[in-house]
């Protein structure tokens, strides 16, 4: 299998499904000519035409709103949102037109779309180019929510949320667009939506975590065996469905739990987390849950090391619960 980098893999699966199904097409801000800000669809526009990969002006609510109207009339459009912090003027688009379509047409209409975005600081983007703002979407019925961690899932992710029917919100860690590269797959591959994964096996200690921060866990978990400290490492990998199955069963084995995420720690998905643990599985737990999360500040240039979690602020949590 080849070796690919997150951002080869996304260009790979975004080029099968245009190779595969001519009712696919992508669109957005510069990914045709200039093959997008981070280069993800660099050579798309020369091999599929003009047509079919998009150059648009600049506005989001104009991308996502054409790409709704063309999954009307049967295509089966990308869209790209050049950075997720600019997404707010589609915002309106996304969650009361595209995730409601089928609700709203009982059934008539279905609308996959599938709209990708960068999500995430660790590229010294500032307070406008680092947000992560999935917990807005993760509100939204009708949406699935998607953050892969490594080549391999983002590829098999991709691939899977343009074979559906319904719309996905499929949000890339750039932070980890070209810091990881791993074998991946050739040719069509599927990872299913709505599926956790083990990233490491462990029994004293879940960390539960998804996209740039699976990392951050993995070399946690790394530190905490130092010390004698079994860590399991849980990439969620959908947030919306949640594998709940897979989420409990890691804290049922472990007993202590940790919820890990770069967002703002006010209304985190790391809340959502919490409340289901607490709900369906409080008497397995041998300590409280904790959450180490990014502040409830807007994200900074300077600090950016500061704001977001790294190894030692996972292994104190860690260290906390398994001490209580």
């Amino acid at each position: 299998m080849p070796q690919m980098t997150m951002v080869q893999a996304i260009q790979d699966a975004l080029r099968i499904a245009l190779r595969e199904d001519p009712r696919v097409v992508v669109l957005g801000e510069d990914v045709g000519k200039a093959g997008g800000v981070f280069r993800v669809t660099e050579g798309l526009q020369a091999e599929f035409g003009a047509e079919r990969v998009t150059d648009t002006p600049l506005a989001e609510n104009g991308i996502v709103g054409g790409a709704i109207g063309m999954a009307l009339y049967g295509l089966r459009p990308v869209a790209e949102i050049q950075f997720v912090d600019f997404i707010y003027p589609a915002f309106d688009q996304i969650v009361s037109e595209l995730a409601k379509m089928r609700w709203r047409s009982a059934g008539q209409y279905s609308c996959p779309v599938v709209v990708r975005a960068p999500y995430g600081g660790g590229i010294k983007g500032g307070l406008y180019h680092s947000q992560s703002p999935e917990a807005y979407f993760c509100h939204t019925a009708g949406l699935t929510v998607v953050i892969p961690s490594t080549p391999a899932d983002a590829k098999g992710l991709l691939l899977s949320a343009l074979a559906g029917d319904d719309p996905v919100f499929f949000l890339e860690p750039k932070r980890l667009y070209r810091t990881i590269k791993e074998e991946v797959p050739e040719g069509r591959t599927a990872v299913p939506l709505g599926s956790a994964r083990v990233a490491r096996e462990g029994t004293d200690c879940a960390v539960i975590c998804y996209g740039a921060m699976v990392p951050v866990g993995l070399e946690a978990a790394r530190a905490a065996e130092q010390r004698g400290w079994s860590v399991e490492v849980l990439d969620l990998r959908t947030l919306l469905p949640l594998d709940s199955e897979a989420l409990l069963a890691s804290v049922r084995k472990c007993g202590r739990v940790v919820i890990l995420h770069e967002a703002p720690r006010t209304c985190g998905y790391g809340a959502e987390l919490a409340a289901l643990i607490a709900e369906q599985a409080l008497t397995d737990l041998q300590a409280p849950v904790l959450r180490v999360t990014g502040y409830d500040t807007p994200f900074p240039y300077t600090l950016e090391h500061s704001y977001l979690p790294d190894p030692p602020r996972v292994l104190r949590a860690v260290e906390h619960v398994m001490s209580y």
